[in-house]
């Protein structure tokens, strides 16, 4: 299993540009919403803010989660570790057991205002399309991989599981904040399932009283069952406002006032 390690990075990233590529066309080919502000302003910004994160991770957790997965193996870390369950049940029910907490991690950001003020930047973007769901502020992605983590070395996941993880949930990330239309047929069979773009876009909007709902990356259950879903942003998904009252200025989606954004004070 110590090879997972030398492919987990390659894995990662062919799985990343094939679904990135695939959501750019798409986003071109049949657009949700109009952007309101070029992506040649904004593209290189929220790109230059993943590399920046990357660096940052790789430089302080050179292993990863799928790391922590194949430590956790070997010490018998963990509760699969300690009750050995099935391969098959045990990487379903960790990966299910890790999108749940990605999940309570998320609301968790949106309710302490510490943490808030590193999560922010995410829904401080203008517009949203896939380069938004790589816009982390690199606190925020360094604080993340900790509680995975530690999650990881709770529950003993499998390796296999958590790399599936990461893949999925890379993708799932690219998938909800992707401009892409979809038949509305088609969208609410899927997010009995999955969070669609529709159902995740309702969570950029402006008013607090939706930025506070829908806050699943990959499975919509979540929402569902703890009482913060939302079908339809009240406005509608053309004339909804995405982003944030306190950061309207196109200037704030210059990298560096990106990475200042945690340090400026604002009420929310």
């Amino acid at each position: 299993m110590s090879g997972l390690l030398a492919w987990e990075p390659w894995i990662r990233v062919l799985a990343f540009v094939g679904t990135f590529l695939a959501l750019v066309a798409w986003e071109s080919w049949a657009p949700r919403r109009r952007l309101a502000v070029d992506r040649s302003w904004r593209w290189p910004n929220n790109l230059a803010m993943v590399v920046v994160g990357t660096l940052l991770l790789r430089a302080l957790f050179p292993l990863a989660a799928v790391g922590a997965a194949l430590l956790a193996a070997d010490a018998g870390w963990g509760l699969f570790n300690a009750w050995p369950v099935a391969p098959g049940p045990a990487i379903l029910l960790s990966v299910v057991m890790l999108d749940l907490a990605i999940w309570a991690q998320h609301r968790l950001f949106h309710r302490l205002p510490l943490l808030w003020r590193m999560h922010r930047m995410h829904h401080a973007d203008l517009d949203i399309d896939v380069t938004t769901g790589l816009r982390f502020h690199p606190l925020e992605l360094a604080l993340s991989m900790l509680i995975k983590v530690a999650v990881v070395l709770l529950i003993g996941a499998p390796p296999l599981a958590v790399l599936a993880f990461e893949v999925l949930l890379n993708a799932t990330s690219l998938f909800s904040h992707s401009n892409v239309a979809l038949a509305p047929r088609i969208d609410a069979a899927l997010r009995w399932l999955v969070v669609t773009p529709d159902m995740h876009r309702v969570h950029h909007s402006w008013d607090p009283r939706e930025t506070d709902r829908n806050f699943g990356f990959n499975l919509s259950c979540w929402d569902r069952f703890f009482g913060t879903y939302q079908e339809q942003p009240r406005l509608g998904h053309d004339r909804m406002t995405i982003g944030l009252p306190q950061f309207r200025d196109p200037r704030e989606l210059r990298l560096d006032r990106m990475l200042l954004q945690p340090f400026v004070a604002t009420q929310r």
